[in-house]
């Protein structure tokens, strides 16, 4: 009886209004929630409608070069691999930078003229699917020519030793695989068809040592690091880059089979001193580290815009087949 007048008492003891700076910030978010549900009807509108101007001026065009930005695309044969398994190792804003690096990572993929065959996310789980699982209804699974797998990369080679007469064509299919990562002592000097890439994905501040480098080493793979110090003399700076700009450098070198000019145009202009050993090159434009200082929601929110509008009209892809490779993230470990 006694507890029951006493949780009548707290039942009616009127809730503290709340403070006038924290009714300002409640009131924020709310207008930032709602700009944010108009912008993507706008955006979503804008789509609508130009596919309408273009069905009643009879555009014929194919309807994938129209998503691909109306031009030719020729596929660079060899794989892609981001490795997640590195999920119980980042805090939740970590978390969270990474999945929007992932969305980048698909989108440059999509919109190059030189794209990477696939993309193949392994180890997904923890946080990290379920930050994916909760962006535009879990959109992730619609990016075409994906595959996201929960087991390791080593699936790669080991769901072929069943078809495999030895050790030694086990290991001809490992030997295929090269881990990126700054810690190793080899240099990548030039990507190959037929090989397949990994780049690590962790956020992680360059807290963990040669982390990816003892993954390799583990997995009995070969591992090799960009050549950022044969080509760029003047970056001081610590060689620290988030996993879009890895796979984005990837990207360049494929199209333009240049490493300095694909440097020049995705690392940071901020990140280099002095001047580039050739005077015909210049950065171009200036990505967001995003492992760096304060996480800035607006590009976390512009990562999931990008990819909603890469795969909205996407098809589900099939997880058992393709594979691709993986580097760390926010740093070539």
């Amino acid at each position: 009886m006694i507890i029951m007048e006493q949780q009548a008492e707290e039942n009616s003891i009127p809730s503290q209004p709340l403070s006038k700076k924290a009714q300002k910030r409640a009131a924020k978010a709310a207008r930032l929630q709602e700009q944010k549900a108009e912008r993507r009807a706008r955006e979503k509108e804008a789509k609508k409608r130009k596919r309408r101007e273009r069905a009643q001026a009879g555009d014929a065009e194919p309807r994938k070069r129209r998503k691909m930005g109306g031009f030719d695309q020729t596929s660079f044969a060899a794989q892609v691999v981001i490795d997640l398994g590195f999920d119980d190792m980042m805090t939740d804003k970590e978390v969270t930078s990474l999945t929007s690096q992932l969305a980048y990572t698909y989108s440059a993929n999509r919109r190059s003229s030189t794209p990477f065959t696939s993309l193949l996310f392994t180890s997904l789980n923890g946080r990290t699917k379920a930050r994916l699982d909760a962006i535009n209804d879990a959109g992730y699974k619609r990016w075409t020519n994906t595959k996201w797998w929960e087991e390791g990369y080593d699936r790669i080679w080991t769901s072929k030793s069943d078809s495999c007469d030895g050790d030694e064509d086990l290991d001809a299919h490992r030997a295929n695989v090269v881990y990126l990562t700054a810690d190793s002592e080899e240099e990548l000097m030039e990507l190959k068809e037929g090989e397949i890439y990994v780049i690590g994905g962790i956020c992680d501040h360059n807290r963990y040592k040669n982390l990816c480098l003892e993954k390799a080493q583990t997995s009995s793979i070969r591992h090799a690091r960009l050549p950022i110090g044969r080509y760029i003399a003047s970056l001081t700076t610590r060689k620290v880059l988030t996993v879009n700009q890895v796979f984005e450098i990837l990207l360049k070198w494929v199209e333009t089979r240049d490493w300095e000019r694909a440097f020049w145009s995705v690392i940071p202009k901020r990140k280099f001193q002095g001047k580039t050993t050739n005077p015909d090159i210049s950065p171009e434009g200036e990505h967001v580290e995003e492992n760096e200082g304060q996480e800035d929601q607006e590009h976390v929110d512009e990562a999931e815009v990008v990819a909603s509008s890469d795969s909205e009209d996407g098809e589900e892809h099939n997880q058992d087949d393709g594979f691709q490779l993986s580097t760390p993230t926010s740093a070539i470990h």
